[in-house]
């Protein structure tokens, strides 16, 4: 997949990712290193938390980028853990278009690896995916 252009001529890299029942579609911008998710500030969107907004950046700081591209997200379904792991992963495969040499160094440290965890379907007859009802001897 090649990359796009703007309205301003700059080339947008396109990246998807999916964690749980996330789907975050991610465009890197040739900019200063700022993050909008659906419309808002990512350090606003995900509440400020450390672990979240680090866990974005890491991809970026990986190969020295940080200040080189501005993030900006569509994300939905899901709750925050599960979007900024889409986020981190769509970043990730962004930065795979953009040059294909970054593909190693992100492979290595597992940023391209996408978790394919989700949460296990209830069955009939069950409280939840496993929970039994009480067992009654009378």
């Amino acid at each position: 997949m090649q990359a796009t252009e703007n309205d301003s001529g700059r080339a947008v890299y396109w990246g998807t990712g999916r964690r749980k029942s996330s789907v975050a579609r991610v465009r890197l911008v040739p900019g200063n290193g700022k993050m909008t998710i659906n419309g808002k500030e990512g350090d606003l969107y995900f509440q400020f938390n450390p672990n979240y907004i680090g866990g974005i950046k890491a991809p970026l700081e990986t190969l020295g980028l940080e200040n080189e591209y501005d993030i900006l997200v569509r994300a939905n379904g899901g709750g925050l853990t599960g979007q900024a792991d889409a986020v981190r992963l769509g970043v990730a495969r962004a930065l795979c278009q953009l040059d294909p040499d970054n593909r190693p160094p992100l492979k290595t440290e597992g940023y391209l690896s996408r978790d394919p965890r989700s949460k296990e379907r209830k069955k009939y007859g069950l409280h939840k995916a496993r929970k039994a009802p009480q067992y009654s001897k009378r």
